[in-house]
């Protein structure tokens, strides 16, 4: 269907959501104050269901022998739940428990799922809101939200929403270049009056980055150190190289200060065999 033919609403919304490759516009809301509430009520519920249950096992200590055999004997239970009124109320509020225990834990486990689902950028959101808001090509003043009635709002929250494709965690690098090149990395589509960015291209960028900067500190330190006869300088110089590595790689990376350290050893250790080794330029 083409950009013409969609009407504004769902099928417009839809169809801006599903056009980003990165998937960075899946942003939807968490609704936290109804899933607390919704917790909330369930924890009452079960307390009310516990209290019921109490009090069937404070009767049963001054009850009759069938209640104490019904107790202790899960197919006596069942099967006076048949016929002794006492058991047969008791037995659903067993089911009764058992059910609404259930839900209660799924929708713990489901909320510790949806509280780990990352918050969307403030450059995806800022996009994500001018469409939703029909920003783009309307005068000053005259933005209207693209769904009606109380969905106008759902997207005014922003720390009530989440995105469904969270980019991985950045290093610095990807961070910086991010951050004062975006520009270079945006895409212009045909399909879309939006600018997009590709976060394929900016992998790529790091990717290249981070190999010329692995090649240079490796094979660069080592054509240095050859030309270099003077065991002093050279001692000088493989210090200068790991202080740069280390550099290089907290920048560039996402390792760990212990991460770092075994890197650097690693680096240091290649450069002091190539040393030891006594391989110098004829000169």
């Amino acid at each position: 269907m083409s950009k013409t033919q969609q009407l504004n609403g769902y099928p417009s919304l839809s169809a801006f959501i599903v056009s980003d490759n990165d998937r960075s516009t899946f942003i939807y809301r968490r609704f936290d104050r109804l899933s607390t509430r919704n917790l909330l009520y369930l924890q009452s519920e079960l307390a009310e269901l516990e209290a019921r249950q109490i009090a069937y096992d404070t009767e049963d200590v001054e009850g009759a022998m069938t209640d104490k055999q019904c107790a202790r004997n899960w197919a006596d239970f069942k099967s006076q739940s048949q016929d002794n009124e006492r058991q047969r109320k008791r037995m659903i509020l067993v089911k009764e428990i058992r059910e609404t225990l259930e839900k209660y834990r799924k929708a713990i486990l489901l909320e510790k799922m949806t509280l780990s689902i990352e918050k969307p950028s403030s450059r995806s959101l800022s996009a994500f809101q001018n469409v939703f808001n029909n920003l783009h090509g309307v005068k000053p003043g005259e933005p209207f939200p693209t769904l009606g009635g109380h969905s106008a709002t759902l997207y005014d929250n922003e720390e009530d929403l989440l995105v469904l494709s969270s980019p991985e965690e950045e290093d610095r690098l990807t961070g910086f270049l991010r951050y004062y090149f975006g520009i270079l990395f945006t895409i212009q589509r045909t399909d879309s009056p939006l600018t997009y960015f590709s976060e394929a291209k900016l992998r790529l960028t790091v990717a290249i980055i981070n190999f010329v900067l692995a090649a240079a500190l490796l094979f660069g330190a080592i054509y240095n150190l050859y030309w270099v006869p003077d065991n002093q300088k050279r001692l000088g110089l493989i210090a200068g190289y790991t202080v740069a590595f280390a550099a290089c790689v907290g920048f560039a990376t996402n390792a760990k200060r212990s991460e770092v350290f075994a890197a650097c050893a690693a680096y240091a250790a290649v450069l002091v065999v190539f040393v030891s080794g006594n391989l110098t330029s004829p000169n």
